[in-house]
């Protein structure tokens, strides 16, 4: 038989090891979980994933150096709700112009979008990014990995998640699987603008 300390030298290397596997190598391989599976738009080039569950826990570890952006259009941060850490930099603007293809009312690009978010984040920082739904989070992660930003996640459900997709429900289409929302996680209508950033799409000549 082992000596006592030589057991005790043993147990506490294996409690220092599940401790480190916990901490670094399991959120790792939860943010990569199940890449096959995520569609093509909510891909990204950095293939950093995470859940809104997984997310929420990863800035409750590290709240002063991780990021929560939402890059819902103004609009939907204000009365869709948004997480009340999360700051609000636009990747595109809503418009009143209806697109016949797409059934739907036009979205502007923001042009300010990387110069606003640097008005509070650096390249190295850990960003988590948000939109309603993971597919303009994914194009926001690749302007920023572009931008030389390395550690940046995309929130795959987003704020409120997928669709129901069973034609039996009565909340057929409507966005209650997943999501930010729909996970128990804290969130509010209450906006401080010192989170937010707007998006400037008039030319001086239009707003004359």
């Amino acid at each position: 038989m082992k000596p006592l300390h030589t057991r005790t030298m043993h147990k506490s290397l294996l409690l220092t090891l599940t401790v480190l596997v916990t901490l670094y190598i399991t959120p790792w391989a939860m943010a990569q979980d199940a890449l096959p599976e995520l569609p093509k738009a909510k891909q990204t080039e950095l293939g950093l994933y995470l859940t809104a569950s997984e997310a929420y826990v990863k800035w409750q570890a590290d709240p002063d150096n991780v990021t929560i952006l939402d890059v819902r259009t103004t609009e939907e941060y204000i009365f869709v709700g948004h997480a009340p850490m999360a700051r609000n930099v636009p990747l595109v603007s809503q418009t009143y112009e209806w697109d016949e293809n797409k059934q739907y009312f036009s979205m502007k690009p923001n042009p300010d979008f990387i110069t606003q978010l640097k008005d509070f984040a650096n390249p190295p920082d850990t960003i988590l990014v948000m939109c309603r739904s993971g597919g303009r989070s994914a194009m926001a992660v690749n302007l920023l990995a572009q931008a030389g930003f390395k550690n940046v996640y995309n929130i795959t459900d987003g704020m409120e998640g997928d669709a129901v997709k069973d034609p039996a429900s009565v909340f057929m289409g409507q966005r209650l699987v997943n999501g930010w929302k729909n996970s128990g996680l804290p969130w509010t209508y209450k906006t401080d603008t010192e989170q937010m950033r707007f998006v400037t799409n008039e030319t001086e000549e239009e707003a004359k």
